[in-house]
């Protein structure tokens, strides 16, 4: 069967937050809140300001996931496209499912003129993800994250 690139819609909401929650504990080992991460999922379908979702569908079935979020860079004058919430379910790893969703956001962000660049997030352990990353042109930065959460 074909692989279908496409927006996520509201309906897809349960897999899209699935996705999520398996990504976080395959990464992380970290059980994320099944109704806060539901609501998360909603509110970015629902408000294209927070990000937006690409899933691959295959056989009418979701088989993987990104959402991209904007960051803006006043020393570039456009934007960067932020890659995160990456997710392939496990019987579709190693099939393309990931590159067909890169593939589309570079199209889509080339078609867009005023994207400079794309950026992710990493785990440092995750060696299979960075060497995917790389095959598909990334490179490792000079910066380092640091965060304050939650802000209390």
């Amino acid at each position: 069967m074909p692989l279908v690139i496409r927006a996520a819609r509201p309906a897809d909401t349960p897999v899209i937050a699935d996705f999520n929650r398996r990504m976080a504990w395959e990464t992380e080992r970290r059980e994320l809140d099944p109704t806060v991460l539901a609501q998360g999922v909603a509110a970015v379908l629902a408000d294209p300001v927070k990000g937006r979702y690409l899933v691959a569908e295959q056989a009418g079935e979701l088989v993987g996931q990104l959402m991209l979020t904007l960051e803006w860079s006043d020393w570039r004058n456009g934007w960067f496209w932020w890659i995160q919430s990456v997710y392939v379910r496990p019987d579709a790893r190693r099939q393309g499912v990931f590159r067909a969703l890169y593939d589309e956001v570079v199209r889509q962000a080339r078609s867009q003129g005023d994207v400079i660049g794309l950026r992710l997030y990493v785990e440092h352990d995750n060696v299979t993800a960075q060497e995917t990353y790389r095959r598909l042109g990334m490179v490792v930065t000079g910066y380092g994250l640091m965060e304050r959460c939650p802000l209390e």
